[in-house]
């Protein structure tokens, strides 16, 4: 049985996939992978001598930036100091260890070490262009600023040397960084020998590890191919002859990766709204990056999808909520965008970017957002309010109606599942989040507490004697992926917005789950059988005084909540829920909780004023 279930996971995840990681590992043990070999020198600054002398008149900063970026979208961390410490974990401010042996030899979790993605976050770079804006806008501190960081950055973290080096797609990152900041500045990017070292440093660390990132099948992948395309043109415009080999790898890997990862709907691989952001952002930085550049266009293919995911991102903006977006899938505090556009929950700046670029038209004109300043000017076509939506290849149902929004989540097997959430449905009113899914908190979690986020109990749907439906098997693994069997669709223009769709899981358990959405209320009608002892269906709700207000409904004195069911009820009653809107940030919420003892039908009605 072991056997035959992780023979079905491999064929699930691609033989190819598997072979890919699987000797990269090995390689990497074995001390024979060639990113082990690779000699590099220490680059020396000045990184960018010439930004001193381009700041503007003195005056000339009424859209100077504040002075600080916020690490994870919530933490701030000043930019006008001295050089911040490397290896600190933001949380708690104790010290990562070890950090003075090579990348390989680190282990990917450190058991009560902390989580590692905080000591990354400070390294991604998203201080530079942030502080290349203020230097341009006229702060006369920020370029001495922004070479003192960089210089102690290189000391700090010597080539393969410590934790900064360990993954990939953090050092592309930090190209993608160094690019766009030198995109605020007009004409050619700059070309000292500084920073043509220090590209070297991060191009020969990413190329050698793509087939490892491409058998992720996820934005690792994207982003090294954008790293690689963007800093090897950079170094062949620069003169430096090895830059074009770079440059032919990257645009090879994007003009076959966006088509296969971005589905024809425009969804993404990965099942987040966080994560796909970050995937068309670095679309959208590499499409700038190339017409700054007047190299020839990608694939047709590639410009297709991303369009397509450009148009999905647009979808997941909730209106009147100043950008936000429901918390679907993986949420770990990423936003290439961040230094430009430092409001984590606000997807107007990439959308917009991304639609100028993609779409030829403009969906959120911002003065001064991240489009203005990359230079990409507002096509005279305003896309106007997006409408009802299913995208039925990544499985996502979008209802919308006079200011509410309500999003049904129906899996489908294509790619590796991140969270156990089929069937939730996220509703969002007058700008504000009613229905609530759990985000992801820490990905260093204990599995139990991760669980809390990511499995059943961190969403709205239904569970079948108390198990999880795709049980994780490794930090970023689960097996038994679900798909869906049907799906229904009825959203005109006029009428009823409705959607329903059915998932059985492994041990024979249905869920049959019909949504729709009108003025002023959701209805849900759930069907739920084939289990042995019993269903909870959990409602995770605003938080807020809620209580009962009769046998069968709640109500927090503004919004109702009504349950009808014709038998088999065991009981109903309130449980406290953990959700995290921000990495590393968590929150109790209430839950109500709905459990049937044998097969049988719940109605839901959830109404606002």
């Amino acid at each position: 049985m072991w056997f035959l279930e992780r023979l079905k996971l491999v064929k699930a995840l691609g033989v190819t996939n598997v072979l890919r990681v699987a000797s990269y590992r090995a390689r990497l043990r074995l001390g024979i992978h060639p990113v082990q070999k690779v000699t590099t020198e220490t680059p020396a600054g000045p990184f960018f001598p010439s930004l001193a002398s381009e700041r503007a008149e003195e005056g000339a900063g009424s859209s100077l930036p504040p002075p600080e970026f916020l690490a994870l979208g919530w933490i701030p961390v000043a930019i006008d100091g001295a050089p911040p410490d490397w290896f600190r974990y933001l949380s708690s401010g104790g010290q990562f260890e070890p950090r003075d042996m090579p990348w390989w030899a680190i282990p990917d979790f450190n058991p009560g070490g902390g989580d590692i993605k905080e000591v990354w976050e400070l390294s991604r770079m998203d201080w530079v262009p942030l502080a290349v804006a203020r230097a341009l806008d006229g702060d006369a501190e920020a370029a001495p600023t922004l070479e003192r960081w960089l210089a102690d950055w290189v000391e700090k973290n010597p080539p393969s040397v410590g934790p900064n080096w360990k993954c990939g797609q953090e050092a592309s990152i930090r190209v993608l960084h160094l690019a766009m900041a030198s995109l605020l500045r007009p004409g050619s990017p700059p070309c000292g020998s500084g920073l043509a070292s220090l590209l070297r440093l991060h191009l020969g660390r990413i190329a050698p590890v793509t087939g490892y990132a491409r058998g992720q099948d996820n934005n690792h992948a994207t982003s090294e191919a954008a790293a690689l395309f963007v800093g090897g043109s950079w170094l062949e415009r620069c003169g430096h002859s090895e830059g074009s080999r770079w440059e032919r790898q990257g645009r090879a890997l994007l003009d076959r990766l966006v088509p296969r990862l971005v589905e024809v709907d425009g969804s993404f691989s990965q099942h987040s709204v966080t994560y796909h952001r970050l995937m068309l952002d670095t679309l959208s930085i590499t499409e700038v990056w190339r017409r700054r550049l007047e190299l020839r266009p990608f694939s047709d293919a590639f410009q297709s999808r991303a369009s397509a995911a450009s148009a999905w991102l647009r979808a997941m903006v909730v209106p009147g909520a100043e950008g936000d977006f429901p918390n679907l899938g993986a949420n770990d505090g990423a936003n290439l965008l961040a230094g430009l556009a430092p409001r984590y929950r606000d997807l107007r700046p990439s959308v917009e970017l991304a639609t100028r670029l993609f779409l030829n038209g403009t969906a959120f004109p911002q003065e001064g957002g991240p489009a203005e300043a990359l230079g990409i000017s507002a096509p005279a076509r305003p896309l106007g309010e997006p409408e009802s939506s299913i995208f039925e290849h990544g499985g996502y149902a979008v209802l919308r109606e006079k200011g509410a929004m309500a999003v049904l989540r129906f899996p489908r097997a294509r790619f590796r599942p991140g969270q156990s959430d089929a069937l939730h449905v996220d509703l969002w009113a007058a700008g504000e989040n009613l229905l609530r899914d759990g985000g992801s908190y820490s990905y260093a979690a204990e599995p139990a507490l991760q669980d809390r986020f990511a499995g059943p109990e961190g969403h709205c749907t239904a569970q079948f004697d108390g198990r999880d439906p795709m049980p994780r098997i490794g930090p970023f693994l689960r097996k038994d992926w679900l798909d869906t069997a049907f799906v229904q669709w009825e959203a005109g223009n006029e009428g009823k917005k409705r959607v329903r769709a059915d998932v059985r899981d492994r041990s024979g358990a249905l869920h049959q789950r019909e949504v729709e959405l009108q003025p002023g209320e959701l209805t849900v009608r759930d069907s739920l059988s084939g289990f042995r002892e019993r269903a909870l269906l959990r409602w995770r709700l605003r938080p807020g005084p809620w209580e009962f207000s009769g046998p069968l409904s709640v109500s927090d004195g503004k919004h109702t909540l009504r349950v009808e069911t014709t038998h088999g009820l065991r009981r109903i009653e309130f449980r406290t829920g953990l959700e995290s809107r921000y990495y590393l940030q968590m929150n109790e919420l209430p839950v109500l909780e709905v459990e049937l003892s044998e097969p049988g039908e719940i109605v839901t009605r959830y109404r606002w004023r």
